[in-house]
């Protein structure tokens, strides 16, 4: 492989990890700003678990929703990492 074309093999990596992390990011921003504040209102003539969903999602559900995206995160980056050949596996075994 030629230095052009790892460079743009190194830039489709790098689109494909800005991509990821800007549709999780704009996820975060709905579920913390959009359902926990702005939201809130509408959402607490629903309840879950006898909480009202609005106070739900401000105290604890944006919250969770963070946790969760961690986890697709890691789980997708290592996806698109053996997509593009840069996982720890090879590396490990290169040792």
């Amino acid at each position: 492989m030629n230095d052009r074309d790892t460079q743009d093999q190194s830039k489709a990596y790098w689109r494909a990890n800005l991509a990821l992390l800007s549709k999780l990011l704009l996820i975060w921003l709905v579920v913390s700003l959009g359902f926990g504040i702005a939201l809130a209102d509408w959402l607490d003539q629903f309840q879950i678990l006898g909480f009202k969903l609005g106070f739900w999602f401000s105290q604890q559900g944006s919250m969770l929703v963070f946790i969760l995206l961690i986890f697709f995160y890691s789980w997708r980056m290592n996806v698109i990492d053996k997509k593009f050949d840069v996982d720890d596996v090879r590396e490990r075994d290169e040792t």
